[in-house]
Protein backbone atom coordinates (compact mmCIF):
# COMPACT_ATOMS: atom_id res chain seq x y z
CA UNK A 1 0.00 0.00 0.00
CA UNK A 2 3.02 2.27 -0.18
CA UNK A 3 1.84 3.84 -3.45
CA UNK A 4 -1.58 4.70 -2.04
CA UNK A 5 -0.19 6.11 1.21
CA UNK A 6 2.16 8.39 -0.72
CA UNK A 7 -0.26 9.45 -3.46
CA UNK A 8 -3.50 9.77 -1.50
CA UNK A 9 -2.87 9.78 2.26
CA UNK A 10 -6.48 10.84 2.96
CA UNK A 11 -7.94 7.73 1.34
CA UNK A 12 -5.15 5.59 2.76
CA UNK A 13 -6.18 6.65 6.25
CA UNK A 14 -9.81 5.83 5.45
CA UNK A 15 -8.72 2.40 4.26
CA UNK A 16 -6.67 1.85 7.42
CA UNK A 17 -9.63 2.79 9.60
CA UNK A 18 -11.86 0.31 7.78
CA UNK A 19 -9.22 -2.38 8.15
CA UNK A 20 -9.03 -1.66 11.88
CA UNK A 21 -12.83 -1.75 12.16
CA UNK A 22 -12.97 -5.19 10.56
CA UNK A 23 -10.13 -6.53 12.70
CA UNK A 24 -11.43 -5.16 16.00
CA UNK A 25 -15.16 -5.86 15.74
CA UNK A 26 -17.36 -8.92 15.37
CA UNK A 27 -18.96 -9.13 11.93
CA UNK A 28 -22.32 -10.92 12.24
CA UNK A 29 -24.08 -9.63 9.14
CA UNK A 30 -25.10 -12.84 7.39
CA UNK A 31 -24.29 -11.56 3.90
CA UNK A 32 -20.72 -10.50 4.75
CA UNK A 33 -17.49 -12.43 4.89
CA UNK A 34 -13.73 -11.96 4.58
CA UNK A 35 -11.97 -13.06 1.40
CA UNK A 36 -8.57 -14.66 1.32
CA UNK A 37 -5.53 -12.54 0.59
CA UNK A 38 -5.20 -14.40 -2.71
CA UNK A 39 -8.69 -13.27 -3.74
CA UNK A 40 -7.90 -9.67 -2.79
CA UNK A 41 -4.59 -9.82 -4.63
CA UNK A 42 -6.33 -10.86 -7.83
CA UNK A 43 -9.14 -8.33 -7.34
CA UNK A 44 -6.51 -5.59 -7.11
CA UNK A 45 -4.48 -6.84 -10.06
CA UNK A 46 -3.75 -5.56 -13.58
CA UNK A 47 -6.80 -7.48 -14.78
CA UNK A 48 -8.75 -4.35 -13.83
CA UNK A 49 -7.17 -2.60 -16.81
CA UNK A 50 -8.67 -4.84 -19.50
CA UNK A 51 -11.89 -4.26 -21.37
CA UNK A 52 -13.32 -7.55 -22.59
CA UNK A 53 -16.87 -7.10 -23.87
CA UNK A 54 -18.28 -10.41 -25.03
CA UNK A 55 -17.27 -13.90 -23.97
CA UNK A 56 -14.05 -15.98 -24.20
CA UNK A 57 -13.16 -16.49 -27.85
CA UNK A 58 -15.88 -14.02 -28.90
CA UNK A 59 -14.73 -10.63 -27.67
CA UNK A 60 -15.30 -7.23 -29.22
CA UNK A 61 -11.77 -6.15 -28.27
CA UNK A 62 -8.31 -7.50 -29.01
CA UNK A 63 -5.73 -8.47 -26.42
CA UNK A 64 -8.09 -10.73 -24.48
CA UNK A 65 -6.20 -14.01 -24.62
CA UNK A 66 -5.22 -13.98 -20.94
CA UNK A 67 -8.46 -12.66 -19.51
CA UNK A 68 -10.12 -15.38 -21.59
CA UNK A 69 -8.03 -17.91 -19.69
CA UNK A 70 -9.14 -16.42 -16.38
CA UNK A 71 -12.84 -16.41 -17.30
CA UNK A 72 -12.70 -19.97 -18.61
CA UNK A 73 -11.06 -21.07 -15.36
CA UNK A 74 -13.84 -19.35 -13.41
CA UNK A 75 -16.57 -20.96 -15.50
CA UNK A 76 -15.05 -24.43 -15.40
CA UNK A 77 -14.33 -24.34 -11.67
CA UNK A 78 -17.84 -23.10 -10.96
CA UNK A 79 -19.34 -25.89 -13.05
CA UNK A 80 -17.25 -28.46 -11.20
CA UNK A 81 -18.18 -26.98 -7.83
CA UNK A 82 -21.93 -27.22 -8.37
CA UNK A 83 -22.24 -29.92 -11.02
CA UNK A 84 -23.59 -27.39 -13.52
CA UNK A 85 -23.35 -27.81 -17.28
CA UNK A 86 -23.72 -24.08 -17.94
CA UNK A 87 -22.19 -21.20 -16.00
CA UNK A 88 -21.99 -17.44 -16.45
CA UNK A 89 -19.59 -15.56 -14.18
CA UNK A 90 -20.07 -12.05 -15.56
CA UNK A 91 -22.95 -10.58 -13.49
CA UNK A 92 -21.70 -7.76 -11.30
CA UNK A 93 -24.02 -8.75 -8.44
CA UNK A 94 -26.66 -11.20 -7.36
CA UNK A 95 -29.34 -8.66 -8.23
CA UNK A 96 -28.04 -8.40 -11.79
CA UNK A 97 -27.87 -12.19 -12.03
CA UNK A 98 -31.54 -12.29 -10.99
CA UNK A 99 -32.41 -9.57 -13.48
CA UNK A 100 -30.71 -11.47 -16.31
CA UNK A 101 -32.44 -14.72 -15.40
CA UNK A 102 -35.88 -13.11 -15.25
CA UNK A 103 -35.38 -11.16 -18.47
CA UNK A 104 -34.37 -14.38 -20.23
CA UNK A 105 -37.33 -16.49 -19.11
CA UNK A 106 -40.19 -14.00 -19.08
CA UNK A 107 -41.36 -10.65 -20.43
CA UNK A 108 -42.34 -7.47 -18.58
CA UNK A 109 -45.83 -7.79 -17.17
CA UNK A 110 -45.64 -11.57 -16.76
CA UNK A 111 -46.60 -13.11 -13.43
CA UNK A 112 -43.92 -14.38 -11.06
CA UNK A 113 -44.04 -15.80 -7.53
CA UNK A 114 -41.45 -15.11 -4.85
CA UNK A 115 -41.06 -15.14 -1.07
CA UNK A 116 -42.32 -11.93 0.54
CA UNK A 117 -39.49 -9.60 1.58
CA UNK A 118 -40.72 -9.35 5.17
CA UNK A 119 -40.89 -13.16 5.36
CA UNK A 120 -37.25 -13.65 4.36
CA UNK A 121 -37.27 -12.97 0.62
CA UNK A 122 -35.07 -10.56 -1.31
CA UNK A 123 -35.66 -7.19 -2.97
CA UNK A 124 -35.37 -8.86 -6.38
CA UNK A 125 -38.13 -11.32 -5.54
CA UNK A 126 -40.87 -8.78 -6.13
CA UNK A 127 -40.36 -5.74 -3.91
CA UNK A 128 -42.24 -2.71 -5.23
CA UNK A 129 -39.15 -0.50 -4.87
CA UNK A 130 -37.08 -2.87 -7.03
CA UNK A 131 -37.02 -3.54 -10.79
CA UNK A 132 -38.62 -6.93 -10.11
CA UNK A 133 -41.79 -5.50 -8.61
CA UNK A 134 -41.89 -2.68 -11.15
CA UNK A 135 -41.41 -4.74 -14.32
CA UNK A 136 -43.27 -7.93 -13.41
CA UNK A 137 -46.53 -8.90 -11.78
CA UNK A 138 -45.26 -10.50 -8.60
CA UNK A 139 -47.36 -12.62 -6.29
CA UNK A 140 -45.81 -13.17 -2.86
CA UNK A 141 -45.94 -16.36 -0.85
CA UNK A 142 -45.20 -16.50 2.86
CA UNK A 143 -44.01 -18.59 5.76
CA UNK A 144 -46.42 -20.21 8.18
CA UNK A 145 -47.10 -18.21 11.34
CA UNK A 146 -46.90 -21.41 13.38
CA UNK A 147 -43.66 -22.85 11.98
CA UNK A 148 -41.79 -19.94 10.36
CA UNK A 149 -41.21 -22.19 7.34
CA UNK A 150 -42.49 -21.80 3.79
CA UNK A 151 -46.21 -22.48 3.67
CA UNK A 152 -46.37 -24.91 0.76
CA UNK A 153 -50.15 -25.16 0.92
CA UNK A 154 -50.27 -21.45 0.19
CA UNK A 155 -47.59 -21.76 -2.53
CA UNK A 156 -49.62 -24.46 -4.29
CA UNK A 157 -52.88 -22.51 -3.96
CA UNK A 158 -51.38 -19.25 -5.26
CA UNK A 159 -49.62 -21.05 -8.10
CA UNK A 160 -52.89 -22.63 -9.23
CA UNK A 161 -54.78 -19.35 -8.91
CA UNK A 162 -52.30 -16.98 -10.56
CA UNK A 163 -50.46 -19.33 -12.97
CA UNK A 164 -47.04 -17.65 -12.71
CA UNK A 165 -44.56 -18.28 -15.48
CA UNK A 166 -41.66 -18.39 -12.99
CA UNK A 167 -41.50 -19.39 -9.33
CA UNK A 168 -38.47 -18.17 -7.35
CA UNK A 169 -37.29 -20.14 -4.33
CA UNK A 170 -34.70 -18.86 -1.88
CA UNK A 171 -34.31 -15.72 0.19
CA UNK A 172 -32.04 -13.45 2.18
CA UNK A 173 -33.33 -14.12 5.71
CA UNK A 174 -34.65 -17.65 5.60
CA UNK A 175 -32.83 -19.84 8.15
CA UNK A 176 -33.99 -23.25 6.93
CA UNK A 177 -33.11 -25.50 4.00
CA UNK A 178 -34.79 -24.56 0.75
CA UNK A 179 -37.11 -27.41 -0.30
CA UNK A 180 -36.32 -27.42 -4.02
CA UNK A 181 -38.09 -30.71 -4.70
CA UNK A 182 -41.38 -29.44 -3.27
CA UNK A 183 -41.12 -26.24 -5.27
CA UNK A 184 -40.42 -28.32 -8.38
CA UNK A 185 -43.60 -30.35 -7.93
CA UNK A 186 -45.67 -27.18 -7.75
CA UNK A 187 -43.87 -25.55 -10.70
CA UNK A 188 -44.39 -28.66 -12.84
CA UNK A 189 -48.08 -28.79 -11.93
CA UNK A 190 -48.66 -25.42 -13.65
CA UNK A 191 -45.88 -25.72 -16.27
CA UNK A 192 -43.87 -22.88 -14.72
CA UNK A 193 -40.12 -22.40 -14.75
CA UNK A 194 -38.37 -22.81 -11.40
CA UNK A 195 -35.60 -20.40 -10.44
CA UNK A 196 -33.41 -20.78 -7.36
CA UNK A 197 -31.63 -17.88 -5.71
CA UNK A 198 -28.99 -19.48 -3.49
CA UNK A 199 -27.01 -16.32 -2.78
CA UNK A 200 -26.94 -17.06 0.93
CA UNK A 201 -26.36 -20.83 1.21
CA UNK A 202 -24.25 -21.29 -1.97
CA UNK A 203 -21.11 -22.24 -0.03
CA UNK A 204 -23.11 -24.82 1.92
CA UNK A 205 -24.66 -26.13 -1.31
CA UNK A 206 -21.22 -26.43 -2.92
CA UNK A 207 -20.01 -28.69 -0.11
CA UNK A 208 -23.14 -30.84 0.12
CA UNK A 209 -24.30 -29.41 3.44
CA UNK A 210 -27.42 -27.88 1.95
CA UNK A 211 -29.67 -29.52 -0.68
CA UNK A 212 -28.70 -28.61 -4.24
CA UNK A 213 -31.11 -26.92 -6.64
CA UNK A 214 -29.29 -28.19 -9.72
CA UNK A 215 -31.48 -31.27 -10.47
CA UNK A 216 -34.73 -29.40 -9.87
CA UNK A 217 -34.39 -25.83 -11.12
CA UNK A 218 -34.31 -24.48 -14.64
CA UNK A 219 -31.91 -21.71 -13.65
CA UNK A 220 -29.88 -20.99 -10.51
CA UNK A 221 -28.42 -17.65 -9.43
CA UNK A 222 -26.11 -16.70 -6.61
CA UNK A 223 -23.68 -14.18 -5.29
CA UNK A 224 -20.02 -15.12 -4.93
CA UNK A 225 -19.41 -13.67 -1.47
CA UNK A 226 -21.44 -14.62 1.62
CA UNK A 227 -20.85 -18.33 2.39
CA UNK A 228 -18.90 -18.83 -0.86
CA UNK A 229 -16.28 -16.39 0.49
CA UNK A 230 -15.27 -14.83 -2.81
CA UNK A 231 -15.30 -11.26 -4.11
CA UNK A 232 -18.61 -9.44 -4.36
CA UNK A 233 -20.32 -10.49 -7.58
CA UNK A 234 -22.97 -12.69 -9.19
CA UNK A 235 -23.23 -15.97 -11.12
CA UNK A 236 -25.85 -17.86 -13.15
CA UNK A 237 -25.96 -21.64 -13.63
CA UNK A 238 -28.02 -24.39 -15.21
CA UNK A 239 -27.71 -28.07 -14.42
CA UNK A 240 -28.48 -28.93 -18.05
CA UNK A 241 -28.65 -26.63 -21.04
CA UNK A 242 -31.66 -27.01 -23.33
CA UNK A 243 -33.21 -25.57 -26.47
CA UNK A 244 -35.29 -22.51 -25.73
CA UNK A 245 -39.05 -23.23 -25.76
CA UNK A 246 -39.98 -19.90 -27.34
CA UNK A 247 -38.67 -20.79 -30.80
CA UNK A 248 -35.92 -18.16 -30.88
CA UNK A 249 -33.53 -19.07 -33.70
CA UNK A 250 -30.16 -18.06 -35.08
CA UNK A 251 -31.19 -15.84 -38.03
CA UNK A 252 -28.76 -17.19 -40.64
CA UNK A 253 -28.86 -20.91 -39.89
CA UNK A 254 -32.33 -21.27 -38.43
CA UNK A 255 -30.93 -23.28 -35.52
CA UNK A 256 -32.96 -23.10 -32.33
CA UNK A 257 -30.88 -21.27 -29.73
CA UNK A 258 -29.94 -22.87 -26.44
CA UNK A 259 -31.17 -21.16 -23.28
CA UNK A 260 -27.51 -20.61 -22.34
CA UNK A 261 -27.10 -18.44 -25.44
CA UNK A 262 -30.09 -16.35 -24.42
CA UNK A 263 -28.80 -15.90 -20.87
CA UNK A 264 -25.38 -14.91 -22.17
CA UNK A 265 -26.86 -12.29 -24.47
CA UNK A 266 -29.16 -10.99 -21.73
CA UNK A 267 -26.16 -10.42 -19.46
CA UNK A 268 -24.05 -8.90 -22.23
CA UNK A 269 -25.05 -6.81 -24.17
CA UNK A 270 -28.51 -6.89 -22.56
CA UNK A 271 -27.93 -5.41 -19.10
CA UNK A 272 -24.15 -5.04 -18.79
CA UNK A 273 -21.24 -3.83 -20.87
CA UNK A 274 -17.66 -4.74 -20.17
CA UNK A 275 -17.22 -7.46 -17.54
CA UNK A 276 -15.05 -6.77 -14.49
CA UNK A 277 -12.16 -9.05 -15.40
CA UNK A 278 -10.29 -8.51 -12.13
CA UNK A 279 -13.39 -9.64 -10.21
CA UNK A 280 -14.04 -12.58 -12.56
CA UNK A 281 -10.44 -13.70 -12.04
CA UNK A 282 -10.89 -13.27 -8.28
CA UNK A 283 -14.04 -15.40 -8.52
CA UNK A 284 -11.89 -18.10 -10.16
CA UNK A 285 -9.51 -17.95 -7.18
CA UNK A 286 -12.42 -18.32 -4.73
CA UNK A 287 -13.95 -21.23 -6.67
CA UNK A 288 -10.56 -22.93 -6.60
CA UNK A 289 -10.46 -22.47 -2.83
CA UNK A 290 -13.98 -23.86 -2.48
CA UNK A 291 -12.94 -27.01 -4.35
CA UNK A 292 -10.37 -27.82 -1.65
CA UNK A 293 -11.22 -30.30 1.16
CA UNK A 294 -10.65 -27.70 3.88
CA UNK A 295 -13.51 -25.58 2.53
CA UNK A 296 -16.00 -28.29 3.51
CA UNK A 297 -14.63 -28.20 7.06
CA UNK A 298 -15.11 -24.45 7.01
CA UNK A 299 -18.76 -24.70 5.94
CA UNK A 300 -19.41 -27.40 8.56
CA UNK A 301 -18.10 -24.99 11.18
CA UNK A 302 -20.34 -22.22 9.86
CA UNK A 303 -23.37 -24.41 10.61
CA UNK A 304 -22.02 -25.62 13.97
CA UNK A 305 -21.45 -22.02 15.06
CA UNK A 306 -24.91 -20.94 13.93
CA UNK A 307 -26.56 -23.80 15.81
CA UNK A 308 -24.51 -23.06 18.94
CA UNK A 309 -25.64 -19.43 18.78
CA UNK A 310 -29.24 -20.55 18.27
CA UNK A 311 -29.07 -22.80 21.32
CA UNK A 312 -27.64 -20.00 23.44
CA UNK A 313 -30.24 -17.48 22.28
CA UNK A 314 -33.05 -19.92 23.08
CA UNK A 315 -31.63 -20.46 26.59
CA UNK A 316 -31.81 -16.69 27.05
CA UNK A 317 -35.49 -16.58 25.99
CA UNK A 318 -35.03 -15.11 22.53
CA UNK A 319 -37.57 -15.97 19.85
CA UNK A 320 -35.96 -17.45 16.73
CA UNK A 321 -38.05 -17.47 13.57
CA UNK A 322 -38.67 -21.16 12.70
CA UNK A 323 -37.23 -22.11 16.10
CA UNK A 324 -33.62 -22.34 14.96
CA UNK A 325 -31.50 -22.71 11.84
CA UNK A 326 -30.25 -25.26 9.30
CA UNK A 327 -27.78 -22.84 7.79
CA UNK A 328 -25.62 -19.82 8.65
CA UNK A 329 -28.55 -17.50 9.32
CA UNK A 330 -30.53 -16.74 12.47
CA UNK A 331 -33.55 -14.47 12.33
CA UNK A 332 -34.39 -13.18 15.79
CA UNK A 333 -37.79 -11.75 16.70
CA UNK A 334 -37.26 -9.23 19.52
CA UNK A 335 -40.93 -8.64 20.26
CA UNK A 336 -40.76 -10.30 23.68
CA UNK A 337 -37.73 -8.16 24.59
CA UNK A 338 -39.62 -4.89 24.07
CA UNK A 339 -36.92 -3.43 21.86
CA UNK A 340 -36.74 -2.71 18.14
CA UNK A 341 -34.28 -4.10 15.63
CA UNK A 342 -33.02 -0.57 14.99
CA UNK A 343 -32.25 -0.02 18.67
CA UNK A 344 -30.47 -3.38 18.94
CA UNK A 345 -28.40 -2.73 15.83
CA UNK A 346 -27.34 0.59 17.37
CA UNK A 347 -26.52 -0.77 20.84
CA UNK A 348 -24.61 -3.76 19.47
CA UNK A 349 -22.67 -1.42 17.19
CA UNK A 350 -21.53 0.54 20.24
CA UNK A 351 -20.45 -2.79 21.74
CA UNK A 352 -18.31 -3.66 18.72
CA UNK A 353 -20.76 -6.20 17.28
CA UNK A 354 -22.19 -5.60 13.80
CA UNK A 355 -25.63 -6.92 12.85
CA UNK A 356 -28.45 -5.61 10.71
CA UNK A 357 -32.00 -4.82 11.72
CA UNK A 358 -34.42 -7.05 9.83
CA UNK A 359 -38.14 -7.45 9.46
CA UNK A 360 -39.62 -10.67 10.77
CA UNK A 361 -42.67 -12.48 9.39
CA UNK A 362 -45.90 -10.58 10.11
CA UNK A 363 -43.86 -7.60 11.34
CA UNK A 364 -45.95 -4.56 12.22
CA UNK A 365 -42.98 -2.20 12.29
CA UNK A 366 -41.49 -0.42 9.27
CA UNK A 367 -38.38 -1.72 7.43
CA UNK A 368 -36.49 1.24 8.91
CA UNK A 369 -37.29 0.16 12.48
CA UNK A 370 -38.19 -3.59 12.39
CA UNK A 371 -38.96 -6.04 15.14
CA UNK A 372 -35.93 -8.23 14.53
CA UNK A 373 -32.29 -8.65 13.68
CA UNK A 374 -30.51 -11.02 11.33
CA UNK A 375 -27.38 -12.78 12.54
CA UNK A 376 -24.92 -14.85 10.49
CA UNK A 377 -21.76 -16.85 11.17
CA UNK A 378 -19.67 -16.89 7.93
CA UNK A 379 -17.32 -14.07 8.93
CA UNK A 380 -16.59 -15.17 12.49
CA UNK A 381 -16.01 -18.71 11.20
CA UNK A 382 -13.48 -17.38 8.69
CA UNK A 383 -11.68 -15.93 11.72
CA UNK A 384 -11.47 -19.52 13.08
CA UNK A 385 -13.89 -18.85 15.92
CA UNK A 386 -15.71 -21.96 17.05
CA UNK A 387 -18.67 -23.10 19.11
CA UNK A 388 -17.34 -21.81 22.45
CA UNK A 389 -16.59 -18.42 20.96
CA UNK A 390 -20.02 -18.32 19.35
CA UNK A 391 -21.69 -18.93 22.71
CA UNK A 392 -19.61 -16.17 24.32
CA UNK A 393 -20.63 -13.75 21.57
CA UNK A 394 -24.30 -14.43 22.30
CA UNK A 395 -23.74 -13.67 26.00
CA UNK A 396 -22.20 -10.31 25.08
CA UNK A 397 -25.06 -9.61 22.70
CA UNK A 398 -27.62 -10.39 25.37
CA UNK A 399 -25.92 -8.11 27.87
CA UNK A 400 -25.74 -5.30 25.32
CA UNK A 401 -29.43 -5.74 24.46
CA UNK A 402 -30.57 -5.89 28.07
CA UNK A 403 -28.50 -2.83 28.98
CA UNK A 404 -28.79 -0.99 25.68
CA UNK A 405 -29.02 2.41 27.42
CA UNK A 406 -25.98 1.83 29.64
CA UNK A 407 -23.06 3.42 27.81
CA UNK A 408 -20.49 2.15 30.32
CA UNK A 409 -21.66 -1.45 29.83
CA UNK A 410 -21.52 -1.10 26.05
CA UNK A 411 -18.05 0.43 26.29
CA UNK A 412 -16.83 -2.42 28.51
CA UNK A 413 -18.21 -5.04 26.11
CA UNK A 414 -16.55 -3.25 23.21
CA UNK A 415 -13.22 -3.41 25.02
CA UNK A 416 -13.73 -7.13 25.66
CA UNK A 417 -14.67 -7.69 22.02
CA UNK A 418 -11.57 -5.82 20.86
CA UNK A 419 -9.30 -8.03 23.00
CA UNK A 420 -11.22 -11.10 21.87
CA UNK A 421 -10.84 -10.23 18.18
CA UNK A 422 -7.09 -9.72 18.61
CA UNK A 423 -6.85 -13.45 19.37
CA UNK A 424 -8.45 -14.24 16.00
CA UNK A 425 -6.85 -11.95 13.41
CA UNK A 426 -8.40 -11.90 9.95
CA UNK A 427 -5.11 -11.35 8.19
CA UNK A 428 -1.83 -12.29 9.80
CA UNK A 429 0.07 -9.45 8.15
Amino acid sequence: MSHLSEQDPELFETLEREKNREESTLELIASENFTSQAVMEMAGSVMTNKYAEGYPGKRYYGGCEFVDEAENLARNRLGELFGAEYTNVQPHSGSQANMAALMTFIKPGDTVMGLDLSHGGHLTHGSSVNFSGQLYNFVSYHVSKETGRVNFEEVARLAKEYQPKVIICGGSAYPRFIEFEQFKEIADSINAFLMADIAHPSGLVATGLHPTPIPYCDVVTSTTHKTLRGPRGGIIMMGKDFENPWGIIVPKSGRVKKVSELIDSTVMPGIQGGPLMHIIAAKAVAFGEALQPEFKNYTKNIIHNAQAMADEFLKLDYQLVSGGTDTHVLLIDLSNKNITGKAVENSLGKAGITVNKNMVPFDERSPFVTSGIRVGTPAITTRRMGVNESRQIVKWMDEAICKHDDESTLSRIKSNVNDFCAEFPIYSN
